[in-house]
């Protein structure tokens, strides 16, 4: 959830805006109230594609088919206006979270009879998408939402009338559409697409429900062969209950006259099912596991408590990652609005448009001025539950975070430690703990001190955190109105995981035709070591330049700098570089490259035609990869 600006309308349509939600492929996404008081999402269609003709006409007409379909399983259309110089629609706004975020982070495999809930649900509304003669296209957890009265199906952004598809229009580049590892085997090919292509993506849901992995894989052996696997290769369905496998693998056939139909599927999970649904496939009663529940009820309660005030400029600090006032000002500085901004920390956990981020969640706030210090804390030992490393991203996804934040908690201890890494700061501090619930699952910390700025003196410890417990696995972190859902990792003083040890080179003379041999060329060693730790040196070899001609002197200049580990999972991040004088060439201080420290990094390792390949990108929004092949 991002806080309006002086740019965004106020209202748009009779709705009035709260935030901004997300910006997707076609258009810019707001939360959004009625004068009744209903919560929507307004998508607003972009400038570029506003100007088009064709694209207005196919927007209508999927406008007009979406308020056909209707009815349980989807999201409502509630208003729209085709004509006006931005076009826009509203939907309905879902109040629970998505399939991804539940299976993925907040508690894990559901159970079969939920699986079966989800599968009729979720089948009833594609065919009355597809009655309407419309193809969803991006079927995938992220797009199945998890409210109490069952299952709905959303963002409809890419989704195109079926009988207006051709050669020619928004897909004439010849893209493929869909999200890897959640497409068809038709959608990979390129080839035209039919409602048994939704059918397909949906056994791929289905799988990922019930076992918590995608069938096919993920794209940490690459994007094309995840995609080879779709296209020829039998789905990996270890793990999934007997029970389920004749409702998820006929939907897995690669020839789509294979598949059931959406109507059929829906039949057979009514027939399998422990308990019946109702005609329009809403299962009676309760279906969700009640941890789930739970925290569908924790969500509702914030969203209700919401004012909604759209004012641009008096929006919640916490959401800026520039502001000098801390996420929570304490008891001397309480915020005028303070039920405004529950909603813009809250509301982003369920958006109806699957378009938007997490509210942004940081340990520290930079230039600012925070109170106390570890001294104040009360000196109490830590719940066990809590002890070990955990870590998860605030800002971004999972893959390629903007924002992250790591706990680490040892046995008996009385304070917890932080690692919180942004585009431009690492942060590492502590905090002691001054009360734990009642219940043994929520812990507050207070009084933090900074233990290391990178860059010097840009980071200000937040004055209160609160840990709470979901699950062994997975607990959420907040301080103010930031909030962060994070995983256990490993930890312990060698948190490197194997596969990314040793040294790794990238050669330009390999990327670059008639290159010299030994230009151009980065060696990135990367060692064992805990957060904090100097794990990373990049020695570049670059050729130097003559300042009035451009041309080469046939001087080679090196620059070394060395990187501090700042997390480690399934990925490595790295904080900002600093440049190593003593090792580098005098005229590195002058190279644009290393005048100031450089973005920190994204580390993952990949297979690439059978051998490993480290992937190296700067943190933030840029998801371009340097690759590097391992030398030893």
């Amino acid at each position: 959830m991002e806080a309006l600006t002086t740019e965004d309308p106020a209202t748009i349509g009779p709705f009035r805006l709260l935030g901004r939600l997300g910006t997707g492929g076609m258009g810019r996404v707001y939360l959004a109230r009625s004068a009744g008081g209903r919560t929507v999402a307004v998508k607003v269609v972009h400038p570029e594609l506003a100007a088009q003709d064709e694209f207005r006409r196919r927007f209508a007409r999927e406008v007009a088919a979406l308020e056909k379909v209707g009815g349980t399983g989807t999201t409502p259309v509630l208003g729209a206006d085709t004509e006006a110089e931005a076009p826009w629609v509203a939907i309905g706004y879902v109040a629970g979270p998505s399939l991804k975020s539940v299976v993925g982070t907040e508690y894990g495999p559901l159970p079969p009879a939920t699986v079966r809930a989800l599968t009729a649900g979720v089948a009833r509304a594609l065919e009355r998408v597809h009655a309407a003669g419309l193809i969803h296209r991006d079927l995938k957890p992220a797009n199945v939402l998890l409210a109490v009265d069952g299952p709905r199906i959303i963002d409809f952004g890419i989704a195109r009338a079926v009988d207006t598809v051709t050669d020619g229009g928004l897909t004439s580049t010849g893209a493929v559409v869909g999200s890897p590892g959640f497409m068809s085997p038709e959608q990979v090919r390129g080839e035209r697409l039919t409602p048994a292509s939704d059918v397909f993506c949906l056994g791929s849901v289905l799988a990922y429900a019930a076992t918590g992995r995608a069938p096919f894989g993920t794209a940490d052996s690459g994007v094309h062969a995840m995609m080879f696997r779709i296209a020829h290769d039998e789905p990996d369905l270890a793990g999934l209950p007997p029970e389920l496998d004749g409702l998820v693998r006929p939907c897995l056939a690669k020839d789509p006259a294979d598949r059931p139909t959406a109507g059929e599927l829906a039949a057979a999970a009514d027939e399998a099912a422990d308990a019946p649904t109702t005609h329009d496939g809403a299962p009676h009663g309760t279906w969700l596991p009640a941890e789930v529940l739970a925290g569908l009820g924790r969500h509702a309660a914030r969203l209700l408590d919401a004012d909604g005030d759209p004012t641009p400029t008096d929006h919640p600090a916490a959401l800026d990652p520039r502001a000098d006032t801390p996420a929570d000002p304490g008891p001397d500085r309480r915020p005028r609005r303070p039920r405004r901004r529950t909603l813009l920390a809250g509301a982003c956990a369920a958006l109806a448009l699957a378009l938007g981020g997490t509210a942004l969640a940081v340990a520290y706030w930079p230039e600012g001025d925070a109170p106390g210090g570890i001294g104040t804390g009360g000196g109490k030992e830590v719940p066990a539950a809590f002890a070990g490393a955990w870590e998860g991203a605030v800002r971004g996804a999972a893959d390629h975070p903007q924002e992250t934040l790591r706990i680490e908690i040892g046995p008996g201890d009385t304070t917890a430690s932080y690692s919180n890494l942004t585009a431009d700061r690492l942060c590492l501090g502590r905090s002691a703990l001054t009360d734990s619930g009642s219940d043994g699952r929520s812990i507050t910390l207070t009084g933090s001190d900074v233990t290391l700025s990178l860059p010097a003196e840009r980071c200000t410890p937040a004055p209160r955190h609160t840990l709470t417990l979901r699950s062994a696995q997975v607990l959420e972190w907040r301080s103010g109105t930031a909030s962060a859902t994070l995983r256990k990792v490993e930890s312990g003083p060698e948190v490197v995981p194997d596969r990314f040890v040793g040294t790794w080179e990238r050669k330009a003379e390999e990327e670059v035709p008639d290159t010299p041999p030994d230009l151009y060329d980065e060696r990135l060693v990367i060692t064992q070591g805990p957060i904090g730790a100097p794990v990373l040196r990049l020695v570049q070899s670059n050729p130097e330049l003559d300042e009035e001609t451009g041309e080469r002197t046939g001087r080679t200049l090196t620059c070394a700098s060395t990187g501090v580990l700042a997390g480690s999972g399934d990925l490595v991040l790295v904080g900002p570089l600093q440049l190593d004088a003593d090792a580098s060439d005098r005229e590195c201080r002058q190279n644009s490259l290393n005048a100031a420290p450089s973005s920190p990094g994204v580390l993952r390792v990949e297979r690439v035609d059978g051998e490993e390949r480290l992937l190296s990108a700067p943190f933030g929004e840029d998801t371009s990869y340097a690759v590097f092949a391992r030398k030893y």
